[in-house]
């Protein structure tokens, strides 16, 4: 097993822990702080990992790689690998990350589970797929 491999399988262990803990309703999110803690911490992890993800595919496919971590999704998307509406949303959910992890300001609650609920899974679930094509 590769590298890469151990990485997707990592992110995926992730998701699924997620999807376990995550609240069905933004009401339940809003009044459990210990889900809340839980899913910021679960969504940081995931998204570090496809960060490290996506350097490590950078690396693998002797591409250029960013001089800032959040750039190796445009670096991809430039080759035609993702589309540039997942790049974006990768880099958002990338500082949204940053945002989680170094609590710059007020966490807005209901973005984070917004974010979660609506992007996260697919957004991922679709750069590993694609990586995987590519891989093969």
């Amino acid at each position: 097993m590769t590298r890469l491999d151990d990485k997707i399988k990592e992110i995926e262990n992730y998701l699924n822990d997620l999807e376990l803990i995550i609240p069905e309703d933004l009401d339940e999110y809003l009044d459990n702080l210990e889900k809340r803690l839980a899913c910021e911490r679960a969504f940081e992890k995931i998204i570090e990992a496809v960060n490290d993800l996506a350097i490590l595919f950078l690396k693998q496919m002797r591409f250029e790689l960013p001089s800032e971590d959040i750039k190796a999704f445009e670096i991809i998307a430039s080759k035609n690998i993702i589309s540039q509406n997942l790049a974006f949303n990768l880099k958002q959910a990338m500082g949204m990350r940053n945002f989680l992890a170094h609590q710059y300001d007020k966490i807005n609650d209901e973005l984070v589970f917004n974010a979660i609920h609506k992007k996260l899974f697919s957004d991922v679930e679709e750069f590993i797929r694609i990586l995987k094509k590519v891989l093969i």
